[in-house]
Parts: structure tokens; sequence; C-alpha cells
């Protein structure tokens, strides 16, 4: 059970502090546990691929993060960078000050210009439930759709409040069986992941990993 949720996981280090030795354990964790990606910084992305080339594990990295409040044409020049760069996957976070102005236009753009950038490289839409009216995230994963993501992903892990089981049913209904849904932020252990994935959830971020497929749970927030 653990071994096939592994290729669900996300191996993920995000914070500012972050030092190559500690880029270099996950990529070797995830070499490891065949996690999915690893999910890093894009000063990270380089490194990062050239320690797994040769694995089946990508790169994932974030775009317009944590805030989502760059312009669409920093958040394109993000992605193209980062792919060059050796990125696999693209996490991008929306305009959430736009979505709550109900300038659904503006964020629709936003995420397609990433999607249009990535060329068909994976692009991950991450909305920032908590910040969000069960509206506004409904709104958000229906502009996610139509601007051709590939997923949906509940948290950034840097904000108020991380992924809900409840947060993860009401996106899966909301884009329906074929976009791939993440809970990032909070999930610490092989039960929290078990939630998320019983409630719809294609893909799991969290720097626990190694703890949730060894049966431990830590006290990350993300």
């Amino acid at each position: 059970m653990t071994q096939n949720y592994a290729k669900m996981i996300d191996h993920t280090l995000l914070k500012a502090d972050a030092k190559r030795d500690q880029i270099a354990q996950i990529c070797a964790e995830a070499k490891q546990y065949d996690f999915a990606s690893v999910c890093v910084n894009p000063t990270w992305v380089q490194y990062s691929a050239e320690l797994l080339a040769g694995t089946d594990v990508k790169v994932c990295t974030v775009i317009g993060f944590p805030l989502g409040a760059t312009t669409s044409a920093v958040k394109a020049f993000e992605t193209k960078d980062a792919i060059a760069n050796g990125a696999g996957e693209i996490d991008m976070v929306i305009n959430i000050g736009a979505l709550k102005d109900g300038d659904f236009d503006l964020v629709q753009s936003d995420i397609q210009a990433v999607v249009d950038a990535a060329n068909g490289t994976l692009v991950k839409v991450i909305i920032e439930t908590c910040l969000l009216t069960d509206e506004e995230k409904v709104k958000a994963c229906e502009l996610s759709v139509a601007a051709g993501a590939d997923f949906v992903k509940t948290s950034t892990g840097f904000s108020t409040g991380g992924a809900t089981a409840e947060d993860i049913a009401l996106m899966r209904k909301t884009v329906g069986p074929d976009l791939g849904v993440k809970a990032s932020g909070g999930v610490r252990n092989l039960e929290d992941m078990q939630k998320m994935v019983e409630a719809g959830a294609t893909r799991i971020g969290a720097s626990s990993g190694v703890a949730i497929v060894n049966g431990l749970t830590t006290d990350s927030n993300y």
C-alpha cells in the first residue's frame, strides 16, 4: 500500500533557508523511495535535475510563489526558465486578489500564460484554499480547467492553513474525474494521506514523504 502511495508524493522542500546538502538529501530520498517528484524552489531546479538524472523522479518547482502576486509575464518567464533548467512539473500560484475581486478574466489569463509557457509540461494550479470561500474555490478550479491546467492544488503551505479532505472533495467534484488534484500542507502521516486520497487527491505535496511511507508522523506544516 505505502509503495503505491510513494509515487503519489511530491517530496517537498520550499523553505527559504534550504541549503545544498538538504536538497541533495531530499533528492536521494526521492530516488530511494521512488517518489513522483522533488518540489523545490527555482534556484534549486538545475542542481536537483542533475542529481535525479537517469531516474523517473521529476523535478517540480513553484512559480509566483508563495503569494501569486507577480505579473503574468513574470510567471511565464519563470516557467520557461525553470523548464530550461530541468523542471518537469510546474506548480503556479493564482492571482488570489484578482479572484477575490471577481476579475476572473485576469485569473484565467494568468493561468493560461503559465500553461502556454509550459508548452506541454505539466502545470498544477495552487488556489490557496485557506484564503477562499467555497464559492471562490469552485471558481478557481473552473478557471484552471478553462485555462488548460493539468492539476489543481490546495495550498502553498506558507499561508494560514493547508489541505483539508473537505476541500479536496469539493475540488474533485468541481474538476471531474480527469484533472489531477493535489493536497499540500499539513499531510504528516499515512492516515492523513489516506484521507486525502479517499477524498479525491491524486498527488500529495509533503515534506513528510519518508515518514508517510514508513508509517510515521512528523510535526511539519508542509
